[in-house]
């Protein structure tokens, strides 16, 4: 790999492609939500370009997200030592040079957005106002990571606005298990910064919760789960859907008996495993479609 291009993909965190599977999956869960409201199957030719579609725009806006906190936060991440070599802290790119390539990623996500109806055009635009003020929010609330579960999942309702032009109970209730499925996961992720984050007064849930922190993401994960079943059935997705299900909460249930949240290896490896979480979730929906 050049030398000059390495730090534009550490920028948008090529290197770590969880983040973009976990802004891809509730996509993926609204359409296939979005196809089972409008009571046919999902993985139609329609859905494969959607699929392809919300792919590509999961890559981009993921690295758009990340230039922008990069950009609020490059002070807070130099004095963070997993943060500090990332490419505006350690000065390998400038923050007019990140400025121009956040708005060359934004051109591409609005290219993206204007294929689908005008519904999903004005609810996606509208994501945008969480995307700007979440990186402030570790500065002024204990609950960082709700802010993020409202701004990574708004892809399930534009996955569900795609193929419907509307949003749904069912779509609604997909959209708030996902926030407490984020909130899991993300307090999971935030025990590997919890002494710098003390140090430097950034608030989180991991130094909210601190030692209780498991039992916390167990809650979370139940009504995550709940929340996704009872999206599923709302619209009429069926058994298949839930016996699949099982084993997504099965999953979740195996994350909060391995966590060790004083192990920063083991934080990592256990926030990353929700990647095969939103693959069981996305199965669900899909053999609910297949076999329904």
């Amino acid at each position: 790999m050049s030398p000059r291009l390495r730090p534009w993909l550490q920028l948008v965190r090529l290197d770590r492609p969880v983040g973009t599977w976990l802004l891809f999956w509730p996509c993926v869960f609204g359409l296939a939500l979005g196809a089972a409201a409008d009571e046919r199957r999902f993985l139609e030719w329609r859905d494969f370009y959607y699929v392809i579609l919300f792919g590509i725009g999961a890559l981009v806006m993921r690295g758009a997200g990340c230039t922008f906190n990069d950009i609020i936060d490059r002070d807070i991440d130099a004095q963070v030592a997993r943060t500090r070599s990332r490419p505006i802290p350690s000065g390998a790119i400038t923050p007019k040079q990140a400025l121009a390539f956040l708005a060359a990623q934004c051109l591409v996500g609005l290219a993206i957005l204007l294929q689908l109806n005008w519904f999903a055009v004005a609810l996606g635009a509208a994501s945008l106002l969480l995307v700007v003020a979440y990186p402030f929010m570790k500065r002024i609330t204990w609950l960082p990571q709700a802010w993020l579960g409202l701004t990574f999942n708004w892809g399930a309702l534009l996955g569900f606005a795609a193929q419907t032009s509307r949003l749904d109970i069912g779509a609604l209730l997909l959209y708030a298990g996902l926030i407490f499925w984020t909130m899991g996961y993300d307090t999971i992720y935030a025990h590997q910064d919890k002494d710098d984050d003390e140090l430097i007064g950034v608030k989180s849930t991991a130094l909210l919760f601190g030692a209780d922190s498991r039992k916390w993401i167990l809650r979370f994960y139940a009504v995550a789960f709940t929340l996704i079943l009872a999206a599923g059935f709302t619209e009429h997705t069926g058994w298949p859907f839930a016996f699949v299900m099982l084993a997504a909460g099965a999953h979740l249930l195996w994350q909060v008996k391995r966590l060790n949240i004083d192990s920063t290896e083991n934080c990592l490896a256990v926030f990353r495993s929700n990647r095969d979480t939103g693959a069981l979730i996305a199965l669900a929906f899909a053999l609910a479609s297949w076999l329904g």
